[in-house]
């Protein structure tokens, strides 16, 4: 057994069992990859995948507990790697934070700047991506750090911290109806059609229950993936705006910002990392820079890795 085999095993689950797609993902021909998959089962003795012909179509029982551990084994191979590499140097590297637009254009900037200025050696990259794309940048190794409100506080591979508490604001342009609303309710918000953030983004799925719950059924005309095309939008007429607090701290002159904190509950953004993952020592460093309390050693206590249902006796 060697390190390729485990690779090539955790590509094919990840590529659905695609053996074309994981060939090319690990730059090598799909025979070579059939040939490593038979070497592996043939010496541990046991099949891995469940076939249909040449086809896979999933893992087998032992298959199931064997990605298991060939997940740790290569994230710890990855933690060699990256203990070697901070040993060469401790202030310089490259740190990756996948975060929503929302976060990286509103709640990180503060926390960006002050670590450039404490490690203005090592390389710090915002990847903007959806919750779900965070989960799993972080999940395969491609992030160190996520932030984000939804999806990184769910899965048991991710040690998730609350970052900060916020609520959501209505806006409309100057000169709107609702303007001079002193206490905003649902049924008159769901009287206008409303823009707001696309589905699975910046608590958006909070937002549908809470007119589901009142019996609000509000017209949603438009879907935006941050609060700044939201925010134009609105400013255009198209409808009244449903967005993070926040985005609207600075004032603009197109848009009037309406007391809509009672409408729907306080929503939470979590810093988090995977667990059983090396990280730099300039990492944790940034976690502390965004939350006092987040010291390396609280941070490592909730990293080790969670055990599968087969390892607890």
């Amino acid at each position: 057994m060697n390190l390729q085999q485990i690779r090539i095993l955790r590509e094919t689950v990840r590529r659905n069992f695609n053996l074309t797609e994981a060939a090319q993902a690990l730059a090598t021909s799909q025979s070579g990859l059939s040939r490593h998959i038979k070497d592996l089962e043939y010496e541990l003795g046991v099949e891995i995948f469940v076939r249909h012909g040449k086809r896979f179509l999933g893992l087998t029982e032992a298959g199931r507990e064997i990605l298991v551990h060939a997940e740790r084994i290569l994230t710890d191979a990855e933690n060699i790697r990256r203990v070697a590499s901070q040993l060469r140097s401790a202030d310089q590297g490259v740190l990756v934070v996948a975060t929503t637009h929302t976060q990286a254009r509103y709640a990180l900037q503060p926390a960006v700047a002050a670590f450039r200025r404490e490690f203005p050696r090592v390389k710090l990259t915002l990847h903007q991506t959806s919750p779900t794309g965070i989960l799993n940048m972080l999940l395969e190794g491609r992030a160190d750090i996520g932030v984000s409100t939804e999806k990184v506080a769910d899965h048991p591979d991710v040690a998730a911290f609350p970052y900060y508490r916020w609520r959501h604001t209505v806006i409309a342009p100057r000169g709107h109806e609702l303007e001079g609303t002193k206490r905003l309710t649902l049924a008159e918000l769901a009287r206008w059609p409303i823009i707001t953030y696309h589905e699975g983004f910046t608590g958006r799925g909070m937002i549908d229950r809470v007119f589901a719950e009142a019996g609000e059924r509000p017209e949603i005309v438009m879907e935006a993936l941050d609060a700044d095309v939201i925010k134009d939008y609105v400013a255009l007429g198209v409808g009244v705006g449903i967005v993070a607090s926040m985005a609207v701290k600075q004032p603009d002159e197109r848009l009037a910002a309406l007391d809509g904190g009672h409408l729907f509950d306080e929503s939470t953004a979590h810093i988090a990392i995977r667990r059983g993952r090396y990280m730099r020592g300039f990492a944790y460093r940034f976690l502390e820079i965004c939350r006092p309390e987040l010291r390396e050693e609280t941070v490592r206590t909730e990293m080790t890795p969670a055990l599968a249902a087969s390892e607890i006796v």
